[in-house]
């Protein structure tokens, strides 16, 4: 059965540091089994050391890690007549700040070896230099974008 009428979207809950409702967001994509303390635990550890390694204040290295992570276009499937199409669209800025959450937090995960801290940590350091497995995510998004540019005009 269908819902009825539209669901109002909750303003997120800021973090208890920066005040920010992206880390929140971040903090709450890095958690598991619902234990937020040591999420906590590792994400401002991580910040920590990476500011220090960077000498910039750690909310400057979170912000512009997410911003250079966040692509500005994607591709989205789109079914015409039997076929399907990647059809380039924009990112709408809520969604790119969730991408780049999910990338980053996916690839720190993905390298083994290493205490989880010390890993998002690289990966943040990455993103904040333009270099890395998230950067290069976002490198191909915006390729496949490119190359199914002769599809744009199927953009709803």
């Amino acid at each position: 059965m269908p819902r009825k009428g539209h669901i109002k979207k909750r303003p997120p809950v800021p973090d208890i540091r920066f005040n920010s409702p992206a880390a929140s967001r971040f903090i709450s994509s890095l958690m598991k089994g619902g234990k937020r303390s040591l999420a906590e635990k590792i994400f401002y550890g991580a910040l920590d050391a990476a500011a220090e390694k960077l000498g910039v204040e750690p909310a400057e290295v979170f912000e512009k890690a997410m911003s250079n992570v966040s692509p500005q276009i994607e591709v989205r499937p789109r079914r015409v007549g039997g076929a399907t199409y990647q059809v380039p669209v924009e990112v709408t800025p809520e969604r790119g700040v969730q991408l780049s959450i999910r990338w980053i937090v996916t690839y720190a995960r993905a390298k083994k070896g290493m205490p989880m801290s010390e890993r998002l940590m690289r990966e943040l350091m990455d993103a904040y230099k333009n270099e890395g497995a998230s950067i290069k995510r976002r490198e191909d998004t915006h390729r496949m974008a490119e190359a199914n540019r002769a599809f744009a005009h199927y953009r709803w």
